[in-house]
């Protein structure tokens, strides 16, 4: 695990957090929200992932005038044999990168509801079963509104946890540019694990053992949500088993078989971020979703 990390920070430098909730995402089969500024690295993080471990890559730039089977696939007719055959989409890959999701209607957006959840395809009473494994790593531009189609509540809900890359320091942006005088490290990245290793790594991670203590930890965090004055509209249990699965998949990162209070309290923030909705007094007040967070890991007793 510490190779694939390394291997990956040999294109995203300074940002060790930020590639280990990636390989969070990957280890659970789950799919990550990138929100950040445009030139911050959120492509290549995506890149330097999939060729880290020699899998299928495919990438939609989502734009107003893209279509559901422009995302999933259709069928097409085929005059040889006057039959309709049906030609994949580009879900039909390892890592799936969604370009700016926001810039594309909600018809389109819906068409990766199915894929994200159920990982399969559903067309015409057909159903097409996705690559093994499937990871969906779609950005947004949190600073650009006009032209967007902001995602609903049912479909941000699939995203495992929401990141932001953000700006490193000077002297890790003088090692980012130097190392792209002659080409970028991209291009002469190798894999050094497989897919079948990443399989692997998923069942290892649903081997991790998770005490009632902790499962208790995890609900009474996410049902705090429900009740906190602050927040109109509060996380479902699926918050909860997103929150069980990442903890698992990072103490499997820290080389432990069991999950600790600290690894659900550390990653709670990027878990809920995006599935909380707070009340229009609050927003006007300067209080941030972080600091609503911060406030209820503070006031949850750990274990």
């Amino acid at each position: 695990m510490k190779e694939l990390i390394a291997n990956i920070e040999k294109v995203i430098v300074g940002k060790t957090e930020v590639v280990k909730l990636l390989i969070v995402g990957l280890l659970t089969n789950g799919h990550i929200l990138i929100e950040d500024v445009p030139g911050t690295g959120k492509t290549m993080l995506a890149l330097a992932l999939v060729k880290s471990i020699n899998g299928n890559f495919k990438r939609i730039q989502f734009t107003p005038d893209l279509l559901p089977s422009d995302v999933t696939g259709g069928f097409v007719y085929n005059p040889k044999t006057g039959e309709f055959d049906f030609k994949q989409g580009p879900v039909f890959t390892n890592i799936l990168l969604a370009d700016e999701i926001n810039r594309t209607t909600p018809r389109t957006q819906s068409a990766l509801l199915e894929c994200m959840q159920e990982y399969k395809v559903t067309l015409d009473g057909n159903t097409f079963v996705l690559s093994s494994p499937f990871m969906v790593i779609a950005t947004q531009n949190p600073i650009e509104y006009q032209g967007t189609y902001p995602l609903p509540e049912a479909q941000i809900d699939r995203f495992l946890m929401r990141l932001d890359v953000g700006y490193v320091s000077e002297d890790e942006e003088v090692k980012i540019i130097n190392s792209q005088k002659v080409r970028h490290p991209i291009e002469k990245l190798e894999a050094v694990m497989d897919l079948e290793q990443v399989l692997d790594l998923q069942e290892r991670v649903k081997k991790i053992n998770v005490s009632e203590h902790i499962l208790k930890y995890i609900v009474r965090l996410v049902a705090a949500t429900r009740k906190n004055n602050d927040i109109k509209l509060g996380a479902s249990p699926r918050a909860s088993i997103a929150l069980m699965r990442a903890s698992c998949a990072w103490a499997l990162l820290e080389e432990r078989d069991y999950v600790i209070p600290e690894d659900v309290a550390s990653l709670f923030p990027w878990v809920l971020r995006h599935r909380l909705t707070l009340q229009p007094r609050v927003a006007i007040s300067g209080k941030g979703i972080q600091d609503v967070i911060g406030e209820l890991l503070n006031s949850t007793p750990i274990p």
